[in-house]
C-alpha cells in the first residue's frame, strides 16, 4: 500500500474517469472502538447501500443535474464497491491502521487504497475524480511528535507520525544503593552517588534524543518528567530539541503506551489548532490590508482560475454546488455558461472539493481547518495569495 504523502494525494487527485466516475470510500476501522473486525461491517453495509442508491438514481436524474450515469458507469460503481466490501472483509490489516480511503474506477481499471494511523469519518464520494480533501488534511497535519520521559533511572524516547508509534528507545541507569558500598558509604555520599548518576543519566537521555532527532527527524517535543526532573533535562537538550519543546506532560515514564500516544494526540491536536488558527490570522490581515488574500466562494474560484492561490484554507466539512467547464476545465459556483469559452458547464455536486482538487493541481498548500470560527465568519473558504 502506499504510503501517505503530498505526492500520492496530488497523483491520486489527477485521474479523471471519462467513461465512468471514481467512488471513494473512507471508513473508520479503529481497533479501540471495533474490536471485532464483523463489527465494522454495518458501517461498511450502510456506506455500499448509500452509493449504490445514488448511482441508481444518477442514472435516471433529468436535465440540470449531475449528467445522468450511463449503465455502464452503473456497473462500473456497483464493481467499485463490491471490490471494496470485499477488500475490508478480506484483505484489512488492522494492527497499525485506524482509517482506510478506498478509491475505484472499474472502468479503467483504477484502484488505490491508502492505510492511515489516524481515524477518518466514514463517508463515500461518487465523482468524477477521486475525494480527497480528507487525504490533504491529514497531509496537512503530517508532523513527527517525539516524546521525551524521563525521571531519575530511566527515560523513553516514543516517536510518532499520524497517530502511530514508529520508533521507541528505552534507557536504564541504576541509581547506587547503600547495600552496594558494603557499607563503607555514609548516606550523604551515596546521596552524592546517587545525584551524579542521575544527572549522566539526564545527560545520556538528551544525547539519545538528539540521535533520535538527527537519524529519525521530528518537528516536536513533548517532556514527561516529574517539575524538577524535567527542568534539569530541559537544560541538557541540545538548542534545537529545547526550541522543538511543544509541552510537558503529566505522563510517568512507566505508563502504558497507550497512555503515552493519548497524551502525544492530545498534544499533536493542540499544535494544528494553533497552525490553522496562525494560517486564518494571515488571511484576516491579509483582507485588512486589502492585498494578498480573498475571502468567500466566488472569490477563491476566481483566484484559483487565476492560478494566484499559494495557500487554500477550507472549514472542515464545507461543501456547495457549482459548475465545471469541460472544454477550459473553468470551475465557478454560478453556471451553466462558461464565462471563458462560452461553452455549457457540467454542474458538480461539489465545488469546494473541485476547488481543492484544482489547488493540488498547481501546487498549492491545502489547509483544512476543524472549527476555526473565524474562518467560518470569512464565507468557510478563503485564499493567500502568490500575487
Amino acid at each position: 500500500m502506499p504510503a501517505i504523502t503530498e505526492a500520492v494525494v496530488r497523483e491520486l487527485a489527477g485521474f479523471t474517469g471519462t467513461d465512468a466516475p471514481v467512488t471513494s470510500l473512507y471508513l473508520d476501522v479503529d481497533g479501540r472502538r471495533f474490536l471485532r473486525s464483523r463489527d465494522l461491517e454495518p458501517h461498511l453495509d450502510a456506506l455500499v447501500r448509500e452509493a449504490s442508491s445514488r448511482a441508481a438514481s444518477n442514472g435516471h436524474r433529468g436535465p440540470g443535474g449531475v449528467p445522468a450515469l450511463t449503465k455502464t458507469a452503473q456497473q462500473s460503481v456497483e464493481a467499485d464497491l463490491a471490490r471494496m466490501s470485499d477488500h475490508v472483509r478480506s484483505s484489512l490489516r488492522r494492527s497499525h491502521t485506524r482509517g482506510l480511503a478506498m478509491f475505484s474506477c472499474s472502468a479503467h481499471g483504477f484502484w488505490n487504497v491508502v492505510e492511515l494511523g489516524v481515524p477518518v469519518r466514514n463517508r463515500v464520494v461518487i465523482n468524477h475524480s477521486p475525494y480527497v480533501r480528507e487525504l490533504e488534511a491529514i497531509v496537512a497535519r503530517r508532523q513527527r511528535f517525539a516524546v521525551l520521559l524521563a525521571d531519575r533511572q530511566r527515560a523513553r524516547i516514543l516517536l510518532y507520525e499520524l497517530g502511530g508509534l514508529v520508533e521507541r528507545t528505552e534507557l536504564i541507569d541504576l541509581l547506587p544503593r547503600h547495600d552496594d558500598d558494603g557499607g563503607e558509604l555514609n548516606r550523604d555520599q551515596v546521596a552524592g552517588r546517587s545525584a551524579a548518576v542521575a544527572s549522566r543519566h539526564l545527560r545520556r537521555a538528551a544525547r539519545v534524543a538528539f540521535q533520535v532527532f538527527r537519524e529519525q527527524g521530528f518537528d516536536h517535543l513533548v517532556i514527561g518528567a516529574p517539575d524538577e526532573t524535567a527542568t534539569a533535562l530541559e537544560r541538557e537538550l541540545h538548542p534545537y530539541l529545547r526550541e522543538r519543546i511543544a509541552a510537558r506532560v503529566s505522563v510517568p515514564v512507566a505508563a502504558s503506551e497507550d497512555e503515552i500516544t493519548a497524551a502525544a494526540l492530545a498534544v499533536e491536536a493542540d499544535v494544528e489548532r494553533e497552525r490553522e488558527a496562525a494560517a486564518v490570522q494571515r488571511l484576516r490581515d491579509a483582507l485588512g490590508a486589502g492585498r494578498g488574500g480573498v475571502a468567500g466562494l466566488e472569490a477563491v474560484l476566481g483566484a484559483l482560475v487565476a492560478r494566484r492561490v499559494d495557500t487554500l484554507l477550507v472549514s472542515d466539512g464545507y461543501e456547495a454546488p457549482g459548475w465545471r467547464c469541460r472544454g477550459c476545465q473553468f470551475v465557478g459556483a454560478r453556471g451553466p455558461g462558461c464565462p471563458v469559452c462560452s461553452s455549457t458547464m457540467d454542474r458538480v455536486d461539489d465545488v469546494v472539493e473541485e476547488a481543492v482538487e484544482d489547488a493540488l493541481a498547481q501546487s498549492c498548500r491545502v489547509t483544512v481547518c476543524a472549527g476555526n470560527a473565524d474562518l467560518d465568519v470569512l464565507g468557510r473558504i478563503g485564499a493567500l495569495l502568490r500575487y
